[in-house]
């Protein structure tokens, strides 16, 4: 899940610019899209943020170990971490990131590109990827409190539900079966 919320922030500077796929003809360039994210920094933003989702995964990880394993000794948990780190070292950011030029040339035009570079470039386009990771950091914390109100809201109300179906129902008098007779 952490690796589409870094994917879905990579892509977002670039898809809030844009309101047409471009034509083939005046599609960017790979080389304009490659200036694009150098402008941008995106590989160093990219890798900065992928430290600290092992951070996180990390702890994730331990707290599933211990839950998952009560018993564990120390060097077993250090060993688990060990591995989860090495699995989270192999995630490959540049592959990723080459890959996704494509899909950059397949929504922006020379144009977009060209207009984007200029901007990210402006003191006031340093200054919002400077303060994104802030920005995002503090919008991700703020939607989560809305949705954890969504949360426990579906939560009480399954609660409600499940105690409604635990309490015996009034028999209907259809409801009720009639003693068998005996035809002899």
């Amino acid at each position: 899940m952490k690796l589409s919320i870094l994917l879905f922030l990579l892509c977002l500077p670039a898809v809030a610019q844009v309101t047409t796929s471009s034509s083939s003809s005046d599609a960017a360039t790979k080389e304009q899209i490659q200036k694009l994210f150098d402008v941008m920094q995106i590989r160093e933003q990219s890798h900065r943020m992928m430290d600290s989702v092992e951070k996180q995964m990390q702890a994730m990880s331990t707290q599933t170990i211990k839950m998952r394993y009560p018993q564990i000794t120390a060097a077993e948990l250090a060993k688990a971490n060990r591995i989860t780190e090495e699995s989270l070292k192999q995630v490959p950011m540049d592959a990723i990131l080459d890959d996704m030029i494509p899909i950059y040339q397949k929504h922006l035009s020379q144009a977009d590109v060209d207009a984007m570079i200029v901007f990210y470039s402006s003191p006031t386009g340093k200054k919002l990827m400077q303060e994104m990771p802030a920005i995002t950091q503090e919008a991700m914390a703020m939607s989560y409190q809305h949705m954890q109100k969504q949360i426990d809201d579906v939560l009480r109300r399954v609660d409600e539900s499940m105690k409604e179906e635990e309490q015996p129902k009034p028999r209907t008098p259809s409801s009720q079966q009639k003693p068998a007779t005996n035809p002899n």
